[in-house]
């Protein structure tokens, strides 16, 4: 493998799509206006019906009808905490996100609580939505969900060994019905990984944390976004007009992190997890990728001749032999994980790969 070590123009770390200029209208109506469907949507459900556009209400309770403990702590960061709750009336358990002084304030709770809405609509593999809640003392705000149990990452803690490859099949199944129905609503992710996606006690697995999501009404350019382990190349080389198969790339490592039970590209920084994903797929040429020799990354890589590109072609198949994922299996992976989003499985054909017609 050859690992080239480029000097890049300076990054920020991963934005927050709330770092953006103010709108010039209303926070509110901003918030609102982004869970609208577009005017056109990008390939991979282009042949779905634009949605009416409508503007969406977000429910406002009150934190007094709940009980909940500062020490019941789900997660927590620089965004904020997640903590367990019940609700007093029905006593179903809730989780109930509260941002801190870096997480964008009620601006980004209201955005997160529309776009939850809309990507879990009639989507049972998205966290369910229960809208804001005030503390009528303070008038803090936060955003209620429906507790969806442990996270991925945990529950890989604490598996003894492999997966087996039903069980890797029955929770891509999940992951990418789940991402389709997303982004049928027209929602990107942005920060799939283990730690996003909750195991509840009825064993289904569902994607949260919405924080970082965007809407694909807001028109490019996008910012980067995402962990860096997880986060697709084209987001890495700075495209601008990425789309939702950024989140496809995700679960594409997720799924290979199901099998092995480590993430495939383990990079320190950007140009580090750039070198690991295409020490391993290769590196992208015109035939390939042809969007990729545009971007200051290619430009800056030695010169390789053909007998050296041959060597640093796709090795993916020596860390999944078929003794670990099935053919079939592997050939759902590497359609996932494919440098160029022009030829990346989206998530609706995905689940149309015959991988999944052996499902139990």
């Amino acid at each position: 493998m050859v690992r080239a070590r480029h000097q890049l123009s300076a990054v920020s770390p991963s934005p927050s799509p709330f770092s953006r200029e103010p709108p010039p209208f209303p926070p509110i109506v901003m918030a609102a206006a982004c869970v609208e469907a577009p005017a056109g949507v990008a390939r991979h459900h282009a042949a779905a019906q634009p949605a009416a556009r409508k503007r969406m209400r977000v429910t406002m309770g009150s934190t007094d009808d709940y009980d909940y403990e500062d020490a019941c702590r789900l997660g927590e960061g620089a965004f904020g905490a997640v903590v367990r709750a019940r609700h007093r009336a029905t006593g179903q358990a809730v989780a109930m996100k509260f941002l801190g002084d870096d997480g964008g304030g009620h601006e980004a709770l209201l955005r997160e609580s529309l776009l939850l809405e809309a990507a879990s609509a009639g989507n049972q593999f998205v966290v369910g939505s229960h809208g804001l809640a005030r503390d009528p003392a303070t008038w803090e705000l936060c955003l209620v969900m429906d507790y969806g149990g442990s996270s991925l990452r945990d529950a890989l803690r604490r598996q003894p060994g492999p997966l087996p490859e039903s069980t890797v099949r029955a929770a891509m199944w999940e992951l990418l019905t789940g991402a389709k129905g997303m982004h049928g609503a027209h929602i990107m992710h942005r920060d799939i990984k283990p730690h996003n996606i909750l195991l509840g006690d009825d064993r289904v697995l569902r994607l949260c944390d919405l924080g970082l999501a965007v809407h694909m009404s807001e028109p490019p350019p996008y910012g980067k976004a995402g962990t860096l382990w997880y986060m697709a190349p084209e987001v890495l080389l700075g495209k601008p007009d990425y789309d939702a198969l950024v989140d496809v790339w995700s679960l594409g490592c997720v799924m290979a992190e199901l099998v092995t039970g480590k993430a495939p590209f383990r990079g320190e920084d950007e140009e580090d997890q750039l070198c690991a994903i295409f020490g391993v797929l290769g590196f992208p040429d015109d035939t390939t990728w042809p969007w990729f020799s545009s971007t200051q990354f290619a430009a800056e890589l030695p010169e390789l001749d053909d007998k050296q590109r041959r060597k640093l072609g796709s090795v993916l198949r020596c860390k999944f032999p078929e003794t670990r994922l099935s053919k079939e299996g592997f050939d759902l992976l590497s359609g996932l994980l494919t440098c160029n989003p022009d030829e990346r499985l989206a998530a609706a054909a995905a689940l149309k790969h015959p991988w999944f017609s052996r499902m139990d």
